[in-house]
């Protein structure tokens, strides 16, 4: 929950002209795969791990379940703090759809195979002088055959200062998805996030994160 509430933070949609068979993936793409599917997400960041499980039959918070933390089984401690953190993530989070931010008046084709179609665009200016998306590309890679979003890559062009005494020298997030076949829908398998720069001159923000899915099962199903 915390990686989708932070990848539609990251930009904040109209709608151009696209190819057909883009325009028939983007309708009905998701950055978090397809509703009804269970699955395992393991964290990765530093020194700091989490395994979490999340299954869409179960009730509101009890979707998601903390299964290790830190290399270790989660404690009843950190399964309470867990629960808790949940909580403070539900109230209020409703993001834009990440999609909807991409300006594809300015999508240009930038590599074409038999196979595979490499579109990059902008992200959309926010209404709030956030000049962020200025900044920032979308390259998408389209699986002609299945019409599916096989990748999707969030990237820094420059430098940039996203408020008073940050400066982020680079920053980037890509995405990546299963082919279809006749069991299984696109699926998500990995997330990365790559990010340098520094808060005032002094302190580091610099940050990477491994985020990979696994155990896929149909919710209510073994």
């Amino acid at each position: 929950m915390r990686l989708l509430l932070f990848l539609c933070a990251l930009v904040s949609g109209a709608c151009a002209a696209v190819p057909p068979e883009l325009a028939a993936a983007l309708k009905t793409f998701r950055t978090d795969g397809p509703r009804g599917w269970a699955f395992t997400q393991a964290t990765e960041s530093g020194a700091t791990g989490f395994v979490e499980r999340f299954d869409p039959a179960q009730r509101d918070l009890a979707r998601w379940r903390l299964l290790r933390q830190d290399g270790h089984a989660a404690t009843p401690d950190e399964q309470r703090d867990y629960v808790e953190d949940q909580k403070h993530q539900a109230q209020g989070a409703t993001a834009p759809k990440l999609t909807e931010q991409f300006d594809l008046h300015t999508l240009e084709t930038v590599a074409t195979t038999a196979e595979r179609t490499t579109y990059r665009c902008r992200l959309i200016q926010g209404e709030t002088g956030d000049t962020t998306a200025a900044f920032l590309r979308v390259t998408l890679v389209l699986h002609q055959p299945t019409r599916t979003i096989e990748s999707l890559e969030i990237a820094s062009i420059a430098g940039f200062s996203p408020t008073f005494g940050v400066k982020i020298s680079e920053m980037k997030t890509v995405l990546t998805y299963s082919l279809p076949d006749a069991d299984r829908p696109s699926l998500p398998q990995k997330v990365t996030t790559h990010l340098r720069g520094r808060a005032f001159w002094v302190k580091s923000l610099d940050a990477d994160m491994t985020v990979t899915f696994s155990d896929y099962a149909k919710a209510g199903k073994p």
